[in-house]
């Protein structure tokens, strides 16, 4: 992973060459309606059952925005810190293909929802700002279907006019995981705020990947586009693939032509797709079915009044309680794991004993069930009274451990399986001395060797002794009490 002091280089024939990146993600926008009509957006649906007479391009059909999703967009763009312009409009982009019945797409070009914001990334060591140029609103295509027909394609619909946000960078990006550590950030912002799921595997995120080399500082170099990708794992691929291809191009006496390529995931490279259109190619013009956007302060103030806390504000606020740095990098990665976490707190968990036990023990749970933590047997409340029972010395460590692996097969609460199971701990000194007594007595030449100095032994006793009691015993006394016996 590069960091400052040693930036990601392309080492070519004739030397070092940098990549320049910057990403279009296209994020499908949180909503039960479709950007300019009322069908709905469920993912999985039977193809052509989500299709309104508006989305087939009727004669006659009117578009009328949906103000959930500009509504969305702009919350979008204020966790961003972008930009918000309060007049924004529709335009036409026109061109053909079988997915688009309409001919046109409608999306912003001159004036769009949101402009200049920025995303700061972790890349290994090194804090770095990545600006982003605007986000602007518009509608998805629809799909076609390849691999149903042996000589035919087929059109589905469902997509078509499902609102989509495109957030697009600065090419600010100079290595695949910068581009991978933005692409998450951007993730888990969208998954914060709400305004998309982010699941890029039914596609309601991919990005379009722009790749360009040049020498180290120089000038800009002719880049291209890379499509649709849907993986942070297969964008980072995308990019080390386009551009040590486009070195080689270079240093072979080629040329870089401005294209638009695709990602094949099974090889990792790449195959020209066709030419890269300029913006006069698609005949850009205000849409005149639709009016300018107008927002007003009612509606601003009301969009961010809405935002949650957002991943930096609440890992800065994990660690001002003490949480180490990586714990609380951990729980925010993903937003249903701080809502846990978040529960968890508010049930009344000392921050650190939580962190600790819910990023080791709960999640190497769930990892080992393949469960997320939305799925967790369980809950909140009951992690909080097991470590509750932990802290008042009614369970050892490895006690807890027991009463988790009965909560994960039962979801019975731990103070009910402490019971019936009789796992409490003991801190009985009459009971411990005894059996203390007993384990010295039943080991002498550990006991000879120990009075001899191999003060080693001492863990041996401790073990002795825990087994002897079931577990059962609390550590310290015992270890007060063979100190003393064995002393």
């Amino acid at each position: 992973m590069a960091d400052a002091s040693t930036p990601y280089r392309i080492k070519g024939d004739t030397g070092e060459w940098e990549v320049v990146i910057g990403l279009e993600v296209h994020a499908q926008v949180t909503s039960q309606a479709k950007l300019f009509s009322g069908a709905a957006t469920e993912f999985g649906a039977e193809p052509n059952t989500q299709v309104s007479l508006v989305d087939a391009a009727m004669p006659g059909m009117l578009p009328v925005p949906n103000c959930e999703c500009i509504r969305q967009a702009v919350r979008t763009g204020m966790a961003i810190d972008a930009q918000i312009n309060r007049w924004s409009r529709f335009d036409r982009k026109n061109y053909f293909y079988a997915d688009l019945p309409q001919g046109y797409q409608i999306s912003q070009l001159y004036h769009p929802l949101v402009g200049e914001g920025s995303v700061e990334i972790e890349d290994g060591e090194t804090v770095k700002t990545i600006g982003v140029e605007r986000i602007h609103v518009e509608q998805d295509a629809g799909k076609l279907m390849h691999d149903q027909h042996p000589t035919r394609s087929y059109v589905d619909l469902n997509r078509s006019g499902v609102a989509l946000m495109e957030i697009v960078s600065r090419p600010d990006m100079r290595s695949p995981s910068e581009a991978g550590a933005y692409l998450r950030k951007l993730r888990a912002i969208l998954r914060y705020v709400g305004s998309c799921d982010g699941n890029m595997e039914e596609g309601s995120m991919r990005a379009d990947v722009n790749v360009s080399v040049r020498r180290p500082g120089a000038e800009f170099g002719t880049r291209t586009e890379t499509k649709n990708v849907n993986s942070v794992r297969f964008v980072m691929a995308a990019i080390e693939h386009e551009a040590k291809r486009q070195v080689e191009l270079i240093e072979g006496g080629g040329t870089v032509v401005q294209e638009t390529r695709l990602f094949n995931p099974d090889s990792g490279t790449t195959r020209s797709m066709r030419s890269k259109e300029d913006a006069h190619d698609y005949r850009y013009f205000p849409d005149p079915d639709l009016l300018p956007l107008e927002l007003d302060d009612a509606f601003l103030e009301a969009c961010r009044a809405s935002l949650p806390e957002l991943p930096d504000a609440k890992r800065q606020r994990y660690v001002g309680l003490g949480i180490t740095p990586y714990n609380a990098e951990v729980l925010t990665a993903e937003v249903e794991s701080a809502r846990w976490f978040d529960a968890l707190l508010a049930a009344g968990a000392a921050p650190v004993a939580a962190a600790n036990w819910v990023t080791s023990e709960l999640f190497g749970a769930l990892n080992r069930l393949g469960k997320s933590i939305g799925d967790s047997p369980v809950l909140p409340g009951q992690a909080a009274e097991l470590l509750a029972l932990v802290a008042d010395g009614t369970l050892s460590g490895s006690l807890a451990k027991q009463v988790f692996e009965a909560m994960l097969e039962t979801g019975d609460a731990p103070g009910k399986i402490v019971e019936e199971r009789g796992l409490k701990q003991t801190s009985d000194t009459g009971a411990i001395e005894a059996v203390i007594a007993e384990v010295l007595a039943k080991n002498p030449g550990q006991l000879e060797q120990y009075r001899g100095g191999k003060v080693t032994l001492f863990g041996f006793f401790v073990g002795q002794t825990m087994k002897a009691m079931g577990g059962k015993a609390n550590p310290q006394v015992v270890n007060d009490l063979l100190k003393k016996a064995l002393n």
